[in-house]
Parts: structure tokens; sequence; C-alpha cells
């Protein structure tokens, strides 16, 4: 069930992120673009979004090149913070792969030394090491054996597949927070506020 989830989630991640890159990049400007980022679901709309809350603090300054530069390193702190929680929640589950994929194996090592001294314990209370006395435990230390080994190759598999994953979604996030910085600081935006104190377009 962990990996199954894992792999539903990265998908829909990965659809999510997909979906916004194309219409944020597709908007007619800034404005609208904070629009389509407060409106989809997903990590990098709540990037975006929470890029768009940083820059918006700062309304009531003039646009001078202190403030610019003050926007600057509001927005990649800021960027820097919502990256850093997103890796933190897409990288959920893979510590517990990681622990079953190590110890597994292990167990199943267990199994096999407890089924081999329950065999020699078998011959020497019957003083014989016919079939019919230690194929119990053999088998026993086999399937022992097997279960580790089979518990322990998905989770290995699972977990390489999902730090791969998380590592190639969180480097395009990174691209897109890079791009969407510059994209902020050349284009001039500001959310001002309107008499009944809702937010209009303003230079």
């Amino acid at each position: 069930m962990l990996i199954l989830s894992r792999v539903w989630q990265n998908q829909r991640n990965a659809r999510r992120d997909k979906a916004f890159r194309q219409a944020f990049w597709a908007a007619k400007d800034l404005h609208a673009g904070e629009a389509i980022a407060r409106a989809q679901p997903g990590d990098l709309a709540a990037l975006t979004a929470a890029g768009f809350d940083a820059i918006s603090e700062d309304k009531e300054a003039a646009l001078s090149l202190d403030s610019l530069g003050d926007r600057k390193d509001i927005l990649e702190r800021t960027l820097k913070s919502q990256l850093q929680q997103i890796q933190h929640r897409r990288e959920y589950g893979l510590m517990a792969l990681a622990s079953i994929g190590s110890t597994a194996p292990f167990v199943g090592l267990f199994g096999t030394v407890w089924g081999i001294m329950h065999a020699l314990q078998n011959i020497s209370l019957t003083n014989s090491a016919s079939l019919n006395v230690v194929a119990g435990p053999v088998g026993e230390a086999l399937a022992a054996t097997a279960f580790g080994i089979a518990t322990a190759i998905p989770a290995v598999l699972a977990y390489n597949y999902g730090v791969r994953r998380v590592r190639t979604a969180i480097a395009e996030l990174d691209q897109f927070a890079t791009d969407f910085l510059h994209l902020v600081m050349k284009t001039p935006y500001r959310a001002e506020k309107k008499a009944d104190g809702k937010k209009e377009e303003g230079k």
C-alpha cells in the first residue's frame, strides 16, 4: 500500500505541476498568473501563490531600487522556504521504505537461523537426520529467507524510484522559482487597494 500510495502521489503531483506550469506561462500578465496560482491545486501553484503574497506585502512602498532589492530578498527567502516544505512533504514515506529495504533481509536471516536451530533441535531429539525430521524446519527457514528478500527488493526499488522522482521534481520546482523570481524583478507588479479594500492592478 505504501508503494502504491507513493506512485499515485508522484503521478498526481507531476500532473498538477505540469498543468499549472503551462497555464501560468500562458497567462497574459502577472495578475492573471496570480489568479491561476490561487485557483489551481498543487505544490507549484502554492509556491507561486506564496511568492505573490511575499511581493504584495510591500505594496505601500515606492518602486525604488532599495524597495526592489528588499523585494528580491523577501521573495528569495519565501520561495526557498516553500521549496523546503514541498521537499519534506514529497519525501514523506521514503524513510519507511528505506528502513524496510534495509531491515527485511535481516528479518529473513533471523528466520533462517531460527529454522536451522529448530531443525538441529529435532535431530537431537530424534537422533535422526532423515528428511521427515528436517524438512519442516528447513522449509520454514527457506520461507523466512524468501519473505525477507521478497519484501526488501520492492522496498529498495520503490525507495530509489521515489528519491529519483523527488529530486527531479524539486529541481524542476527550483528552476520555476528562479524563472518566477527573474520575471517579477523585471516586470513591475504591485497590488494596490481600492477604496473598498479590494486589490487591483497598479504600477
